[in-house]
């Protein structure tokens, strides 16, 4: 992602369905004669326990392992990579969940892990704090050294966890997922991508344009429109305020340069924020005359969706990795505004160099998507991707080619960011539940004999079945 990068609010997601299928197996008993799973987990080189947290039906383990900084040279130091396991039992198959971002502390299950209902490793992306180098050579942050990551992590692991693996992950996390399975193709049986963006061409957007141009009803695009030149047009006032809440709460603008930056970044974020995580039935709550809406309706209405301190240095550090990525490799999206007259835009979508401190260095590589876009076209083998309707980063998606296996790309009706199988229409969440039932190698018999009949193994859990998506905030050329 690169040009236009939402902020980053957590949006809790339920990514199960209410539909529950048969018996959840119980956790596997500890006084059984063998090693217990803690021991098993510490035996493995480079292990150690952060925490255990209980979870009625799992035992959850927050871990360290060391890493190489470099895979290519491992003997040029070490750093400690933070992962969870949510152990169920080592007789049934285990997701390895990363949301290409820093891991939740916090016991949480993957939709693909209540499907098979099995065991979870989740992995937190290399230099999101605390697994960042010290001192960071930046050069080491990639798509290659982050699937390494994994593989060594997979490697470690499936000794104890022998039966079968399948990977998965959400909008960053699906490209880690994908990027993983281009890499080391051989360690997963299947992969779940949700809302996976694919910036082949970083400098061809007008998917996205097309995207703005149709999504929702013309209602809807025309008050969000509205909205967003208003507060371009009330710039001057609004800013006063924006200096004001700066002031109160030690805000500052380094990073990217400047408070009037940051403004107009935070603005050119509400529309593309608006579809990633909102429904049309939100339209609603937009102001519906935006030239005789107050200041403070104007403003509210902009920070509840894209959020004025993200620009800040104090909303952009936490992100820094996501936007050195986005700036080296990963591509941006660029749209534009028909509806904004120039004068009232100043910068324009700025790159991500705008949003990492300069004292890091930065060079794209426009080869880096081609060759895994060619390569899920050509070699794509048990792939699930699984987009949203409404959901901007799906304008620019993963497609498959002829060379593609047991593979498939489906679109989940209205939905947004948080696309899931559950929100599948009925036919396609079958199918897509039965694949993945199949890879884990754990489809029940009636499923074998009939697909439309498969379901998640595991009873949904209010709790557990609930992601923390990273909002990213669209990162503009």
């Amino acid at each position: 992602m690169r040009k236009a990068l939402r902020w980053l609010l957590a949006l809790t997601v339920l990514i199960g369905t209410l539909s529950t299928a048969g018996a959840a197996t119980a956790a596997e008993p500890e006084a059984t004669g063998t090693t217990d799973i803690k021991e098993r987990l510490l035996s493995v080189p480079g292990m150690s326990l952060v925490e255990e947290k209980p979870y009625t039906g799992y035992r959850f383990f927050v871990l360290n392992y060391t890493q190489p900084v470099d895979h290519r040279r491992p003997s040029k130091g070490t750093f400690q990579q933070r992962i969870t396991v949510l152990h169920k039992d080592t007789a049934r198959p285990t997701v390895f969940y990363t949301g290409g971002y820093s891991v939740s502390t916090t016991p949480r299950r993957a939709e693909p892990t209540q499907i098979v209902d099995g065991n979870q490793v989740s992995m937190e992306y290399r230099f999101f704090t605390p697994s960042r180098p010290e001192p960071a050579d930046w050069s080491k942050l990639d798509i290659w050294q982050a699937a390494s990551d994994q593989h060594r992590i997979f490697k470690a692991l499936k000794k104890i966890y022998s039966e079968n693996w399948i990977s998965t992950g959400g909008s960053k996390g699906g490209m880690t997922a994908t990027y993983y399975e281009r890499f080391y193709p051989r360690d997963m049986d299947g992969v779940v991508a949700y809302v996976a963006p694919n910036d082949v061409v970083n400098k061809e957007d007008s998917a996205y344009d097309r995207f703005f141009a149709g999504v929702g009803t013309k209602e809807c695009r025309d008050r969000l429109n509205a909205v967003q030149r208003e507060a371009l047009v009330r710039r001057a006032p609004l800013e006063k305020k924006y200096e004001a809440v700066a002031a109160e709460n030690g805000y500052t603008f380094d990073t990217i340069g400047s408070l009037d930056r940051a403004y107009e970044a935070v603005v050119l974020d509400y529309v593309w924020g608006f579809w990633q995580y909102s429904t049309l039935a939100d339209c609603e709550q937009i102001p519906a005359d935006a030239k005789n809406a107050t200041d403070e309706e104007i403003w509210t209405s902009i920070d509840t969706i894209s959020g004025f301190s993200f620009y800040t240095d104090q909303g952009l550090s936490p992100y820094t990795p996501y936007y050195y990525q986005a700036g080296t490799q990963l591509g941006a999206p660029t749209i534009r505004f028909p509806h904004i007259e120039r004068k009232y835009v100043r910068y324009g979508y700025q790159p991500p160099r705008n949003f990492v401190p300069r004292s890091i260095d930065m060079e794209f590589e426009p080869w880096a998507m081609r060759d895994v876009d060619t390569w899920v076209r050509h070699n794509a083998r048990q792939m699930l991707f699984v987009y949203g309707e409404n959901d901007p980063w799906g304008a620019e998606r993963f497609r498959l080619g002829h060379g593609a296996r047991d593979s498939y790309v489906l679109t989940a009706p209205g939905m947004n960011h948080g696309a899931n199988v559950a929100g599948l229409v009925a036919d396609e969440k079958a199918f897509a539940t039965a694949r993945i039932l199949d890879w884990a190698d754990v489809a029940p018999s009636t499923v074998q004999e009939n697909p439309a009949a498969a379901k998640p193994l595991a009873k949904f859990d209010a709790k557990l079945d609930k992601r923390d998506v990273e909002r990213q905030r669209t990162l503009r050329p």
